[in-house]
C-alpha cells in the first residue's frame, strides 16, 4: 500500500512547478470559457479544470486520510468538488478547483526548499594529506590520517585533520572556525583546527583529532542537527482545516435534513471552501517578498517573513556583518624625537609591501590612501610568526610583534596609548629603528557608517540585539558600546553560537541571527530565522540561511522587520475578511439565496479581495515613510 502511495505522489511531482503553471492556465481558460458559454466541445468546458486541477486534489485528500488521517483544506473542497459534479454543477466545481490550485501553486512558489549548503562544507573538508614516514612525505587520503602521524602542510592548503605544531611558525586563516577575518600566529605547541588555512610558510604537526572528531566534520553535524530541529509553518487553511471541515458536513447535512433541498447542501459546501483563506498568506508573502527584494533582500524561505515577525532577539555576529571585516590602520604613533609620525608610517609600509602576511598587506593598503611614495627597500627578511625586517635609507627597521623586537634586544616602553587599542581589541605593530623603538601602528576592524543607527531603529521595534562573535572580550565590547548593543557573547565556536541561539529559544524567545561567515552556518539554520550577508559572506552561510541581504547594507534590516509585521496584520486581515465572507454565504445558501454558481462567483470576489489587499505591501515602507 505505502509503495503504491509512494509511486502516485512521485507521479504527481512528475513536470514540477512548470506542469502546474500549464494545467492552471488552461484550466483558467476553459472556466473563463465556461462563464461566457464559449461551447465548441459538446460538453461544458470546465471539466477540464475539474480534471486537471481538481482531480490533484481529490488525490491528496485520499492520500492524507489513508496514510496518517491527516485533514486538511483538501478534504473540504474534495467533498464539495464531488457534490457539485454529481448535482450537474461543472462550472461550480471547475472554479473552486482552479482557486484551490493557485493558492497552492502561490504557496509552493513562496515557500522554496533552501539548500542546506552542507555539500558545500563536504568539499572545504581536504581530501588528502602530507604524511611524513620514514623522512618520506606519502600523500594519502585524508580519512586514512591516524591520531599520532605526523604531517606536513604547505602555504595556502586547508589543514587536513587537527592537531598541534611541533615544528615551524606560521598565520592561520581561522574564519572557517571562528568567523574572525584576522589570521592567527601559530607556533610550537599551539593548536590548529582542519578546515582552517595555512597562510605563512610551511609547518609540522601531530594529528590529535581525525575523520568524524576533526573540526571541520563536526562543523557539518551542527548544520545538519540545526536544520533537522527546525520547524516548518503550518498554512492557515490547514490549520483550521479540521474545523471547516466539521462545521461544513453539519450545516450541509442539517441543511439537507430540514429543507430536503441537495442543492442548498451543496452550496453550502462550495461557499465554504477555504479559496480566500488558502489566498490569505500566500499572496500577503508573494508581495513583502517583492518588497524586501527592492530593499536588497533575497528571500528564499517563503515562510521566512511570517517567523520573522514573531522574533523578539537579533543575534549578530561581528566581523562582516556590523564591521567591514578588513584590517585597517587606525592609529600611527612615533616616539622617536628625530622621527616624524608620517616618515614612521612611511617606513613601515615601504618594509611590509614585500609582507605577504594579511597584516602587512592591510598596511600597505591603507597607505596607499595617504598618496605618498614608498621608500626603496634594501636587505628586505620576513621573520616567521613574528614581523619583517628591512633596511631602508641605511636604517635598520623591525616591525611586527612584541617577541620580535624582543628577541633584538629592543626594549618596549610601556604605554598608555598602546594599552587603549589593546583593551579596544586593536592589533599592535610594533617598530623599532637602529635597535631603538620607535613607534607603533594600531589595526583594526572599522565599525559600518550604518550599524548605530540601524541598532537603535530596531530598539524601537522592540527588538533585542545580541552579539554574537568568534573575537575576544575586548573588541566584542567596544563594538558593543559603541553600537548600544548590552548582550555580548564573545570567544564563540560555532557550537558556542549554536547553543547561545538554543538557550534563547528554551526560553521562549524567537531568534534571528544574521552572520556572513562558514562558522555562522550552524547558527544560521538553527534560529528561527537565518539571514546572511550576501556580498561578503560565504556561499555556505548564503546557503544556511532563509534571507540573503545582497548588497551588505544592514540599515534596511528595520525595514525588513517592520515590513514582516505588517505583513502578518495584512494575513490576519485577509483570513477575517475571508472567514468574515464565508459565514455570510453560508447564512445565504442555507436561505436557498445562493446557488452554488453564485456561490463559486463569491469566492472569485473574497479572493480578488485578498489579493488586491496583499498587493499594497508591494510599495508599503516603514513607518516613518508612511506617517
Amino acid at each position: 500500500m505505502k509503495k503504491a502511495i509512494k509511486k502516485l505522489e512521485d507521479l504527481m511531482e512528475i513536470g514540477g512547478i512548470r506542469k502546474d503553471i500549464l494545467l492552471l492556465v488552461i484550466s483558467g481558460v476553459s472556466i473563463i470559457c465556461s462563464l461566457l458559454h464559449v461551447q465548441p466541445f459538446p460538453f461544458d468546458l470546465a471539466w477540464f479544470a475539474v480534471i486537471l486541477c481538481g482531480f490533484p486534489i481529490i488525490l491528496e485528500a485520499i492520500i492524507g486520510l489513508v496514510t496518517a488521517f491527516d485533514i486538511k483544506a483538501d478534504v473540504l473542497v474534495s467533498l464539495a468538488l464531488i457534490a457539485s459534479i454529481c448535482i450537474g454543477e461543472t462550472f461550480a466545481a471547475g472554479e473552486v478547483a482552479f482557486i484551490m490550485q493557485l493558492g497552492a501553486l502561490l504557496e509552493e512558489l513562496t515557500v522554496a526548499k533552501a539548500r542546506a549548503g552542507i555539500e558545500k562544507l563536504v568539499h572545504l573538508t581536504p581530501q588528502t594529506a602530507r604524511v611524513l614516514q620514514m623522512d618520506k612525505e606519502v600523500i594519502v587520503p585524508a580519512e586514512q590520517v591516524r591520531i599520532g602521524d605526523r604531517i606536513r602542510v604547505l602555504l595556502g592548503e586547508t589543514i587536513p585533520v587537527d592537531g598541534i605544531i611541533v615544528s615551524g611558525q606560521t598565520s592561520i586563516n581561522q574564519a572557517v572556525m571562528t568567523g574572525e577575518s584576522l589570521p592567527v600566529d601559530k607556533a610550537v605547541g599551539d593548536e590548529v583546527s582542519s578546515g582552517t588555512v595555512n597562510q605563512f610558510g610551511t609547518f609540522e604537526m601531530e594529528a590529535t583529532r581525525v575523520g568524524e572528531d576533526s573540526s571541520i566534520q563536526r562543523m557539518i553535524k551542527l548544520v545538519q542537527s540545526a536544520d533537522a530541529g527546525k520547524a516548518k509553518i503550518v498554512g492557515i487553511a490547514d490549520r483550521w482545516a479540521t474545523w471547516i471541515v466539521v462545521i461544513a458536513l453539519s450545516a450541509a447535512v442539517i441543511t439537507w435534513l430540514v429543507t430536503g433541498q441537495i442543492i442548498r447542501a451543496v452550496t453550502i459546501l462550495v461557499v465554504f471552501c477555504p479559496c480566500a483563506l488558502v489566498l490569505a498568506t500566500p499572496t500577503a508573502i508573494m508581495a513583502a517578498i517583492g518588497n524586501a527584494t527592492k530593499h536588497g533582500f533575497l528571500v528564499r524561505q517563503g515562510d521566512a517573513l511570517e517567523r520573522l515577525a514573531n522574533t523578539k532577539i537579533i543575534a549578530f555576529d561581528k566581523t562582516g556583518t556590523l564591521t567591514y571585516g578588513t584590517s585597517r590602520v587606525i592609529a600611527v604613533q612615533s616616539v622617536a624625537d628625530v622621527l616624524t609620525t608620517k616618515e614612521l608610517y612611511q617606513m613601515v609600509a615601504s618594509a611590509e609591501r614585500f609582507s605577504e602576511h594579511p597584516f602587512g598587506k592591510a598596511v600597505v593598503q591603507c597607505f596607499k590612501k595617504e598618496k605618498t611614495d614608498f621608500t626603496e627597500v634594501d636587505n628586505f627578511q620576513i621573520i616567521p610568526g613574528r614581523g619583517v625586517y628591512a633596511e631602508i635609507e641605511g636604517k635598520r627597521v623591525l616591525a611586527g610583534n612584541p617577541e620580535l623586537l624582543t628577541a633584538h634586544y629592543v626594549e618596549i616602553p610601556v604605554l598608555e596609548d598602546t594599552k587603549d587599542y589593546i583593551r579596544q581589541g586593536c592589533t599592535i605593530i610594533y617598530v623599532s629603528v637602529n635597535n631603538t623603538f620607535a613607534g607603533f601602528l594600531a589595526l583594526s576592524d572599522t565599525v559600518r557608517k550604518e550599524s548605530e543607527h540601524m541598532i537603535d531603529e530596531l530598539l524601537k521595534l522592540g527588538i533585542c540585539p545580541v552579539l554574537l562573535t568568534g573575537d575576544h572580550e575586548n573588541a566584542a565590547n567596544t563594538i558593543a558600546s559603541l553600537l548600544h548593543i548590552e548582550d555580548v557573547k564573545a570567544n564563540c565556536m560555532p557550537e558556542n553560537k549554536l547553543a547561545y541561539i538554543e538557550k534563547y529559544q528554551k526560553n521562549g524567545m524567537p531568534v534571528c541571527m544574521i552572520g556572513d561567515g562558514i562558522n555562522d552556518a550552524p547558527a544560521l539554520k538553527k534560529a528561527d530565522v537565518g539571514i546572511a550577508m550576501g556580498g561578503v559572506g560565504s556561499d555556505i552561510a548564503v546557503d544556511a540561511a532563509d534571507i540573503a541581504l545582497v548588497d551588505d547594507e544592514v540599515k534596511e534590516l528595520p525595514h525588513l522587520v517592520a515590513l514582516s509585521k505588517h505583513m502578518m496584520v495584512t494575513i490576519k486581515l485577509n483570513m477575517t475578511f475571508s472567514m468574515t465572507l464565508n459565514f455570510i454565504a453560508i447564512t445565504l445558501a442555507i436561505l436557498g439565496i445562493l446557488n452554488p454558481v453564485v456561490g463559486a462567483l463569491v469566492h472569485n470576489a473574497g479572493s480578488i479581495f485578498v489579493i488586491i489587499n496583499s498587493a499594497f505591501l508591494l510599495k508599503w515602507g516603514s513607518k516613518k515613510e508612511n506617517f
